[in-house]
């Protein structure tokens, strides 16, 4: 269709890797803090969580760079107006969330004074000392945002899956993988 050109390559690949990182760390995130859980069965998703946040950091600053640098495609000029401000406003709660996220994250960890392996493997150590107020303001920012994002996830699937499978009007295949 006219005017429904792509993304650029980097751009969906970071895209639907982000995508694929967030939609597992999301179970990982509700299952972990569950009571009578086996401890290995908890600590695994602990560390997988932790490491896959501050994997998912530094992911979300290269999108982000890339970005600024190469900006998304306009939509085509059959999107109504109220599509395109529920769009950006999505897609910028979205960053918001997914930079948060993991800052929040790491204040909770670390302010509660645990370790975030990758990062300690590294030789990367903590950049808060230990302060359970700290921890437990970090945990609760972390915890609200969380359901933010899934909100969001929500409203943005439902929007693409509108669009591909009811408007057919070429902005699911902008963004999807080449």
């Amino acid at each position: 269709m006219p005017g429904t050109e792509g993304y650029r390559r980097p751009a969906r690949w970071m895209h639907w890797l982000i995508a694929v990182l967030v939609l597992l760390m999301i179970p990982a995130g509700l299952i972990m803090v569950q009571k009578g859980l086996p401890r290995p069965v908890q600590d695994t998703l602990f560390i997988f969580h932790k490491n896959t946040g501050v994997i998912l950091f530094l992911l979300m600053v290269l999108r982000l760079a890339y970005r600024w640098r190469y900006p998304p495609p306009p939509l085509p000029g059959s999107v109504p107006g109220w599509q395109r401000l529920a769009a950006h406003v999505t897609h910028i709660g979205l960053y918001v969330l997914l930079i948060v996220m993991p800052i929040s994250g790491y204040v909770r960890v670390r302010a509660g004074g645990f370790p975030i392996e990758g990062l300690d493997a590294l030789g990367i150590g903590t950049l808060l000392p230990k302060s359970e107020a700290l921890a437990t303001a970090a945990q609760s920012v972390h915890i609200t945002c969380a359901f933010l994002l899934m909100a969001l996830i929500g409203l943005h699937v439902a929007a693409a899956l509108q669009h591909a499978l009811i408007r057919r009007d070429g902005i699911w295949s902008r963004i999807w993988p080449p």
